[in-house]
């Protein structure tokens, strides 16, 4: 008979299929298996879900169909599968007409978004690496919006862990650079994110909810409440205020001053981290949406409550007394801020460069002259977050590599005080010192950090330094810049390239695009995240300037000083990329085994 006007396609006779027990049906669309067991007719994508294996190579028994490279099972009626890792077989749509088997070629999920939703969970849940690659693919093909997934990502790591993690952290700062990144980089950042979160997560105790309390003090009421449990360290107590204070609907800045003031007591707390957590905290509720609050800014009280504070090292009370220094110049700031007449100050770069010197007394003095001339506590964290990268592109090569590291805490601590100080955005004087005194913290963390200067690298451009030796197509100073990344120690080819590119005027938007994909297909660490969201951010501060520059500069010399790596991660989210455009990676087995 006449094949009816459908899009079904003939995949042979039913006497045939009996025979042979599976048949491939091959055309325009993705091979599909059919399969006669037990006198029923059942029809598959032929690519096994895990990672493509021809599933016609598998083996039947008992209703269960077994691929035979990873030996994923599947359930012959719905394409279920038992083992988690592998995913479902995507089923299709059989007629039998006249003893002839028809297969509809019709692979979607028949709601592809809530599908791959429910698997980025299974995903998180058992910190199975490929399903999350295939799941972020998936929802983002569906059309998800990506301030979706990471609402789904960040809750799932806010309830299935007792605390914030460097998952969470890493998440929030991929997640602020996105409206940089291609759409590539964009499912990168996402599958980075998500599998950052489920290692945290992985074996980890859930986190235990707590309710506020029945009354709803003033916001001034519970910033003493929480100053008090945070100094003796009581957890629940200090979780509760916080809880209440949301509860009682505080403003985002008012809550930035509740942390600021308890997180504060503690000089420099936790290296810089514990800071870092409460912002990116914040910037992640800017993110998925204030309404879950209280889901996730009682996370970061665990750390902060525990967290230690410079106050107990040897280096911040001998030979000089930096935290009594500290505790003198907030009182005198206190009386400056309620005198002085804040106005369009903006001497940042200068005095940046002099809370670089060697004299925690002449930086004391001159946050005070500043101060006194009309700026605010967001120009000197300004200030602060610039000296700080400066401390990190002039980070010099006498120094052990894990120096870095003490670099880096303090740019990213400074960072992190420049916007939880913008984000208080305080209009009365007398809440100034409050907010300065992170300030104060993060200029003499940066006072102790001077020896990593010491000599200084060379900046590439100053001093008259040529860079014409260097490539002055955008695209060929991109492929430069990343060839650089694939060997270990260019920190200053890095450095000159990035010059070399702001230098001939070429947008500093492709610049950051490719340091954004040298760090994405690298198996990075926390901090190169950190160092990346922080420098992007200040820079937008700066904008194209001599100061930008250089804070990309300081970006660029972390990255490469710390690439390359055995890039792990990127093969299996490519696996998992490629898998979701219908690829069959057994062939690319196939062909290397030859």
């Amino acid at each position: 008979m006449d094949a009816p006007v459908t899009n079904f396609v003939r995949a042979g006779s039913l006497e045939e299929l009996k025979a042979k027990g599976r048949l491939v049906v091959r055309g325009a669309h993705r091979p599909i298996l059919v399969v006669y067991d037990r006198g029923r007719v059942f029809a598959f994508d032929n690519r096994c879900p895990h990672m493509g294996f021809p599933l016609d190579r598998g083996s039947i028994d008992d209703g269960i169909l077994t691929c035979h490279w990873h030996h994923a099972r599947f359930d012959l009626a719905s394409g279920c599968t038992f083992d988690l890792w592998a995913d479902d077989v995507p089923t299709c749509p059989i007629e039998v007409r006249d003893s002839d088997v028809w297969v509809k070629p019709t692979f979607a999920q028949p709601d592809p978004a809530e599908h791959w939703c429910r698997r980025l969970n299974d995903g998180l849940t058992h910190d199975l690496g490929l399903v999350i690659g295939k799941a972020v693919h998936g929802e983002l093909a569906a059309g998800v919006p990506t301030t979706n997934v990471v609402r789904q990502i960040v809750l799932f790591g806010a309830r299935s862990r007792d605390g914030w993690g460097v998952g969470l952290t890493i998440l929030t700062a991929l997640a602020n650079l996105l409206p940089l990144l291609s759409q590539e980089e964009t499912y990168l950042a996402l599958f980075h994110g998500a599998r950052r979160v489920a290692d945290d997560c992985e074996g980890q105790a859930p986190r235990q909810e707590r309710a506020p309390l029945a009354s709803r003090p003033d916001i001034v009421t519970l910033k003493r409440w929480l100053r008090r449990w945070t100094a003796v360290r009581h957890r629940e107590a200090a979780e509760r205020t916080v809880l209440t204070a949301i509860a009682r609907g505080s403003t985002p800045g008012e809550l930035a001053g509740l942390l600021l003031a308890a997180e504060t007591d503690r000089a420099f707390a936790d290296s810089g981290h514990s800071l870092d957590f409460i912002n990116k905290a914040f910037e992640c509720l800017d993110l998925i949406g204030w309404e879950h609050a209280a889901a996730v800014l009682p996370t970061i009280v665990g750390q902060m409550v525990a967290a230690r504070g410079a106050e107990e090292s040897t280096a911040w009370r001998q030979p000089i007394d930096l935290v009594a220094l500290c505790h003198k110049a907030a009182t005198e700031l206190s009386g400056l801020f309620a005198t002085a007449r804040a106005g369009a100050w903006s001497d940042h770069a200068a005095l940046a460069r002099v809370l670089l010197c060697d004299d925690p007394v002449a930086i004391m003095d001159a946050l005070k002259t500043a101060v006194s001339a009309g700026a605010v506590p967001s120009d000197l964290g300004r200030s602060l977050a610039y000296a700080a990268a400066l401390r990190v592109a002039y980070f010099g090569s006498a120094n052990e590599h894990s120096d870095w590291e003490t670099a880096h805490h303090v740019f990213t601590h400074a960072n992190a005080v420049h916007q939880m100080v913008k984000r208080i955005g305080i209009a009365d004087p007398a809440g100034h010192a409050e907010a300065v005194r992170s300030i104060l913290h993060g200029a003499m963390a940066l006072y102790l950090a001077r020896y990593l200067n010491v000599p200084p690298a060379r900046i590439p451009g100053e001093g008259g330094e040529l860079l014409d030796d260097l490539p002055r197509d955008i695209e060929a100073l991109r492929a430069a810049l990343l060839d650089a990344f694939d060997r270990q120690r260019q920190i200053e080819l890095a450095a000159r390239l990035v010059a070399r590119h702001l230098s001939l005027g070429h947008p500093p938007r492709a610049l950051i695009a490719t340091l954004g994909r040298a760090l994405l297909r690298e198996d990075a660490g926390f901090h190169a995240h950190q160092m990346l969201e922080a420098g992007v951010r200040q820079f937008a501060e700066w904008g194209n300037t001599g100061e930008g520059w250089h804070i990309l500069i300081a970006v660029a010399r972390y990255l490469a000083a710390h690439s390359p790596t055995e890039r792990a991660a990127l093969q299996t989210a490519d696996i998992a990329r490629r898998l979701m455009r219908g690829g069959e990676l057994h062939q690319e087995a196939a062909t290397d085994g030859q």
